[in-house]
């Protein structure tokens, strides 16, 4: 099941890449711990590309390859560090991610130059919605704080809880 970006129309594309090319010139783009080094190599440009021509399934399809992620890594639990196997969702999930928290943040650029807030909504089914996701539906937000929250905390939750962790399948419209 794919996302529905409300707001995803070709100036919105736009805005999308250059918050890419931000992230590339402040050397701030994230890039999963998971990644082979051929993986992080290959990333930025296949964001690119489905940015301007697709969507985060197809992000996620460029991603699926054996080359780009390791096989295992290590987790730090109670009793010490821990090996084990990368989950085989894992370049779905941070396709999902990463490709929403840009198309987030282009929205919340287009709202903020219309002086408008933007508003949480379910932007993809999920099989068990988190309680605190439910809460935050339909919930609006100021678009400056959140787009200046999505800039500086990349690859972690938010100050402002959106996106809120993997797999919520939250997003925001204006």
């Amino acid at each position: 099941m794919s996302f529905n970006f409300k707001n995803l129309d070709q100036s919105v594309r736009e805005l999308m890449i250059k918050e890419v090319e931000l992230d590339e010139l402040n050397n701030n783009l994230y890039l999963s711990k998971r990644f082979t080094s051929q993986g992080a190599q290959a990333y930025p440009s296949l964001l690119k590309e489905a940015i301007k021509n697709g969507n985060e399934v197809t992000l996620a399809s460029s991603l699926n390859q054996p080359a780009y992620f390791n096989s295992e890594e290590v987790r730090q639990t109670k009793n010490g560090p821990v090996t084990a196997r990368i989950p085989e969702d894992a370049a779905t999930t941070l396709a999902e991610g990463e490709f929403n928290r840009f198309y987030m943040r282009a929205v919340a650029t287009v709202a903020l130059s219309k002086g408008l807030n933007v508003k949480v909504y379910r932007a993809k089914q999920v099989t068990n919605a988190r309680s605190a996701s439910e809460q935050m539906i339909g919930k609006s937000v100021n678009a400056s704080e959140l787009l200046q929250s999505l800039r500086s905390e990349i690859g972690t939750d938010t100050a402002l809880g959106l996106p809120a962790g993997p797999n919520s399948g939250l997003s925001l419209e204006i």
